[in-house]
This record gives structure tokens, C-alpha cells and sequence, in this order.
């Protein structure tokens, strides 16, 4: 150690020769990737786009390929073109399908809609034991599908089925009721089941929409004379219709494409009267083995469900410039 300079600053002088001087390394290979915004996000996007191409682009585009191809179990088939679509088309039973799946989407979603608005304007009043009755709305969103589907198809059986004894111990019926063994009876059945179970989405999805909107507003329109259907018409609705347009279109994209409830409660029957498009397409795709039509039965999904999203988009789009 050098010594130090004898006066004024000389001590501090000294000291600062001694040190030694760090020398600045260039950053490293790691470094430089990560300061670099563009490899960075490849890098934090790329197992999102494998999970993506793995479990959906993969599965879409082969089912793009079995649809144009006459593959069925145990055969590899060969390039047919459209025949699978021109065939499922001219299909009785595919048309009854077709018309089963818009007439259970359209009234599942109008009954929910209609309910979890009613719910909605309910919940955001102020009472006892609100934060309780919100929880529990949540149960019939929270239960799986399959486990509140067993309960509500024993609820429903045409031999054991608990409404009926109820209605006929307490008199509303002599005979039971074909709840399940007649279509017509079996499909508003399922359509009930899936209001019960939708139902909790809007309720929760609209009150917090609801949440948004500022009392002010209310207490404004009333002193201008507005009652509470004037209020809900010209004040609640506008606000409340971006949130209204995407949760239908959730519930109308989840609803067409329903699986779950049909199969375990009604399995189609009775004679195919409350197929979807999804359920027969399994039956015909994966019980039946005809892959290639099964694959072109489900693919008729897609372009409504285009329609429906397109129409969503340019709807909010005018919303917000209007």
C-alpha cells in the first residue's frame, strides 16, 4: 500500500490510488438475449404457441383431413372431397340434429339470459346475508357436469323419478309424466338443466357489470321521473350491453357445442330426438368407427360459430365508436 501524502487531502489521495480498478465485463450472451424485447417475448410466448399447436391447431387441421377422407376404424381411407358433407346433409337424422341444436341453444340462452339478469338486479340490492347468497349462486357453476347431470337424469327417470312422486303425492298429476321417454318432454328437460346450470355465469358476469355503473345515475333519472322500468330500459341496459353481447356469445359458443349434459342425461334418445351436433358426431365417429363422417358432422359447428364471433366483434366495435 502506497503511503499516503502528508496534508489537506493527501490521505484520501493515497487511498484512492490503492484501489484497484474493476474493469466493466461486456454482458453475456444470456444477457444480451434477455434485453432484447423481441427474443424475450418469442421466448415467454413459445410454450403458450406449443401447448396451442399441440392440443388445438393439430387436433383441428386432422379433423380438417379426416372430414375429406373416408378414414374409419381400421382402414386409413382415401381422399373423398365433400362426400361426407353432401352425405351428412341429405341425412333425416342429421337434419333433426341440425334443428335440435338451434332450438336448445336459442331457448337455453334466452331462459339464461332472462334469469341471470332477474338474479343480477336482485344480488346488487343491499340485504342480509348478501355475500352468502352470491357464494352459493356460484354451486351449480362449481359442480362438474357429469356428477349434476347423474342427479338431475335421477330426478327425471321415467321409473323412479322424485318430481313425479311429489307431483302425484301432492296431487298436481294422476299419471307420471314422460320426462325423459318422450323427445319432446326429454329436450325441454335438458334445456332446463342447462339454464339451472348456466344461469350462476350471467347472474355473477352481469352483477359485476352492474357494479359499474354509478348510483348517481338512477337517483338522477328518478328525480326526472323515471320509474324502475324506465330506469332499467334507459339506464342499466345501454350501459350494461357490451357485457350482455359477450357473455351470449360465451354462452352461445359453450351451449352449441355442448356434450356433457346430452350424453348423460338422454344419450341422444329417445330415437335420436335430442342429438346434437357434438353427440352425434360421437356416436358416429367414435362408437360407430366412421371417423371421416363423425369429423364432418362436428365441423359443421365451426362455421356458425365463426358467424356468431364475426357478429360479436363488429357489434362491440359500433358500440364503442357509437
Amino acid at each position: 500500500m502506497k503511503k499516503p501524502i502528508a496534508g489537506g487531502s493527501g490521505g484520501a489521495a493515497g487511498i484512492a490510488a490503492a484501489l484497484p480498478h474493476v474493469r466493466a465485463l461486456p454482458p453475456g450472451r444470456l444477457t444480451r438475449w434477455l434485453e432484447n424485447e423481441r427474443l424475450l417475448a418469442g421466448f415467454l410466448l413459445a410454450p403458450t404457441v406449443v401447448i396451442l399447436t399441440v392440443f388445438i391447431a393439430y387436433p383441428f387441421l386432422m379433423g380438417i383431413w379426416l372430414s375429406l377422407s373416408s378414414t374409419s376404424v381400421g382402414n386409413p381411407g382415401k381422399f373423398v372431397g365433400l362426400s361426407n358433407f353432401v352425405k351428412a346433409w341429405n341425412d333425416s337424422i342429421f337434419q333433426v340434429v341440425f334443428r335440435n341444436t338451434f332450438f336448445y341453444t336459442f331457448w337455453a340462452t334466452i331462459f339464461k339470459l332472462a334469469l341471470g339478469m332477474w338474479l343480477a338486479l336482485l344480488l346488487n340490492r343491499h340485504f342480509r346475508g348478501k355475500r352468502i347468497v352470491r357464494a352459493s349462486m356460484l354451486l351449480p357453476f362449481i359442480i362438474p357436469t357429469v356428477l349434476s347431470t347423474f342427479a338431475w337424469r335421477w330426478m327425471f327417470d321415467p321409473t323412479f323419478s322424485v318430481v313425479n312422486w311429489v307431483l302425484y303425492q301432492t296431487g298436481f298429476i294422476v299419471t307420471k309424466l314422460p320426462f325423459l321417454s318422450d323427445g319432446a318432454w326429454a329436450m325441454w328437460c335438458a334445456i332446463l338443466i342447462n339454464t339451472w346450470r348456466g344461469m350462476p355465469f350471467f347472474a355473477i358476469t352481469l352483477l359485476a357489470g352492474l357494479q359499474t355503473i354509478s348510483p348517481d345515475l338512477h337517483e338522477a333519472a328518478s328525480l326526472d321521473g323515471a320509474n324502475a322500468w324506465h330506469r332499467l330500459w334507459r339506464v342499466t341496459w345501454p350501459l350494461l350491453k357490451p357485457v350482455t353481447v359477450v357473455v351470449v356469445v360465451f354462452s352461445i359458443i359453450q351451449t352449441f357445442a355442448d356434450f356433457q349434459l346430452i350424453y348423460v342425461l338422454t344419450g341422444g334418445g329417445p330415437a335420436n330426438s335430442t342429438h346434437l351436433l357434438s353427440t352425434y358426431a360421437y356416436q358416429l365417429g367414435v362408437n360407430s368407427g366412421l371417423l371421416g363422417e363423425g369429423a364432418a358432422i362436428s365441423l359443421f359447428m365451426f362455421p356458425v360459430l365463426f358467424a356468431v364471433v364475426w357478429i360479436q366483434l363488429r357489434y362491440i366495435r359500433r358500440l364503442e365508436g357509437a
